[in-house]
């Protein structure tokens, strides 16, 4: 009985997985890297590449959702 919470299951849908990784992506680039920081350069392309593997990640998971 104290053990009632371990018999949920949360349905978290592959979308939302993969905004909260870009978010946590997002947040690690600009603490970590310097991504924000006023010097633009070869780090820019790594913003831009981290939005396009989101981009595919939403494709496919809208993809897997509809079948």
């Amino acid at each position: 009985m104290a053990f009632l919470f371990l018999k949920k299951i949360y349905l978290v849908s592959k979308s939302t997985i993969a905004i909260v990784v870009y978010v946590l992506g997002l947040i690690f680039g600009a603490l970590v890297l310097g991504l924000w920081s006023a010097e633009t350069g070869p780090k820019a392309f790594i913003g831009i590449i981290w939005t396009t593997l989101l981009l595919i990640a939403l494709f496919y998971a809208d993809k897997h959702d509809q079948e």
